[in-house]
């Protein structure tokens, strides 16, 4: 097979960039890193076929550069550019200066992101085609009319900024006081964050299950689903365990769910791969479209355990103008997956992020075991990025034989030289209402589990570092009867 692209320029950092790099080698593509200041030893940098420093270590001076990622794709001889997920990677302005100079965007067109980009105009789309949303405003919402709008939704309800992303400024609340403050806070936060001052309201289900579909779009019209992932294991709205498939759903609602998103996907003529989220109301069985991420999931690694298909290959055989791997009727789920994201950060501390040298560093293995990482024995964590460190998956044929690989496979990781989140990831994992299956969006809340993790320890496997190995001294003792009938046979 010929290879899409002869190059293609990584606008990414951290695991994803050392993802994306594998697959495009495995097709025959040249790669190209681009790395700041805080980054000039990073596993990316070191992976890739060629690697240019793009600017200081703020992501405004380096990863969201868009001129600089432009000129060194031009000066590198690449054909095409692959933003992984963050950043760039949802920014139809990115898309269009790439377009200009003849680049090739590996993912959704421009106009694609300029429509799920804008929360809440998308939300007035998909509520107009027919497409269940998440009860709640389809407009901004003025602070001297929240109170009653907040009214009549029926508390709890949350408030988002309508430039937000990555749990930023949402806040849950459960009464007008606390309505009022927190309308204040995100809007302040979402001014300095995100240039916006906006802020809407959504009711809050906190039944919920988090529950999302994965979507490749061909550049002929035809979506494709490659089934679900469950997301509702979450600390401050960001996901921490995912799997797939979903055990909260039978064949009958994996269908409804299956059908709502790929109507929501053709409506838009989606392209490339995106994600489709939903919230899923266990007491009315009924799903609502939360968002659409138009780029890479962080999570993706579960799907491609349990259907087999490499979602990285697909969205670079796409953007080349070429037909997926498969059809529809050729995707099926075989077993179940588990991913856990280790993070550089202090469960105990608000999960503040943890930067600094990994003085020790030892990913686990074993069949069934994936890792995604950017990281090695000796790197630096920055504290300029997102603080995730790794991605275990574990795939099983049944689900608790994932979930007891992956437990194990925790056991056998090392990150010393930062607090991790992995004792606390553990803790979930062995938790009675996670091994049931049975869980939603407040599973950290409810099962008390940072309360729980000032108590708790587990067992580490006898791993031992490189500073705390200990030498077994012996003194030679020669036989001489032995010595003498080798010499003298």
């Amino acid at each position: 097979m010929e290879a899409p692209f002869s190059k293609v320029l990584i606008a990414n950092r951290g695991e994803v960039a050392v993802r994306i790099a594998r697959t495009a080698k495995a097709l025959g593509i040249k790669t190209v890193a681009v790395y700041s200041d805080a980054d000039s030893n990073a596993l990316h940098a070191l992976v890739a076929d060629e690697a240019y420093r793009i600017g200081g270590p703020e992501p405004a001076e380096s990863y969201l550069n868009i001129e600089a990622i432009v000129q060194i794709a031009k000066l590198s001889g690449s054909e095409a550019v692959h933003p992984g997920y963050g950043f760039l990677s949802q920014r139809a302005d990115f898309v269009e200066r790439l377009e200009e100079e003849g680049l090739v965007f590996i993912g959704p067109s421009a106009h694609i992101q300029k429509l799920v980009g804008d929360k809440l105009g998308a939300r007035r789309f998909f509520h107009k085609i027919g497409v269940p949303v998440v009860p709640g405003t389809l407009n901004p919402v003025d602070r001297r009319d929240a109170p009653s709008t907040a009214e009549e939704l029926g508390y709890p309800v949350i408030v988002k900024p309508v430039g937000g992303g990555g749990g930023i400024g949402m806040k849950i609340v459960w009464s007008e006081k606390e309505l009022l403050e927190a309308i204040n806070a995100a809007i302040q936060l979402s001014e300095k964050t995100f240039g916006r001052l906006e802020i809407y309201l959504e009711k809050y289900l906190p039944k919920a299950r988090h529950i999302e579909v994965q979507i490749i779009g061909d550049k002929k019209g035809t979506v494709y689903h490659l089934y679900e992932r469950e997301c509702s294991v979450q600390r401050r709205f960001q996901k921490v365990i995912e799997e797939a498939p979903s055990p909260a759903l039978n064949a009958e609602l994996r269908k409804k769910l299956l059908k709502l998103a790929l109507e929501a996907a053709k409506a838009c003529n989606y392209e490339n791969a995106g994600t489709f989220e939903f919230l899923y109301d266990p007491t009315t069985q009924e799903f609502y479209l939360l968002e659409i991420n138009s780029r890479l999931q962080v999570e993706h690694p579960v799907t491609e355990m349990v259907t087999g298909i490499d979602i990285v290959r697909e969205q670079i055989l796409i953007a080349a103008g070429e037909n997926p791997t498969f059809r529809q009727d050729e995707v099926s789920i075989r077993g179940h997956a588990i991913e856990a994201r280790v993070y550089a950060e202090d469960p105990l501390a608000y999960f503040a992020p943890s930067a600094g040298q990994l003085t020790d560093y030892r990913e686990p293995s074993g069949p069934y075991v994936r890792v995604d990482s950017g990281y090695y024995t000796g790197a630096n964590v920055p504290i300029y990025y997102d603080a995730l460190i790794m991605k275990v998956v574990c795939w099983g044929l049944t689900r608790d034989e994932a979930r007891r690989r992956l437990i194990t496979a925790l056991e056998e990781t090392i990150v010393e030289g930062v607090k991790t989140n992995i004792a606390f990831v553990h803790l979930l994992l062995n938790d009675p209402t996670f091994a049931k299956g049975d869980y939603n969006t407040r599973i950290v809340e409810e099962r008390g589990i940072v309360e729980k993790l000032k108590e708790y320890s587990y067992n580490r496997l006898r791993l031992s570092t490189p500073s705390s190995h200990r030498e077994l001294v012996t003194t030679a003792r020669v036989d001489a009867w032995k010595l003498a009938s080798r010499l003298f046979p």
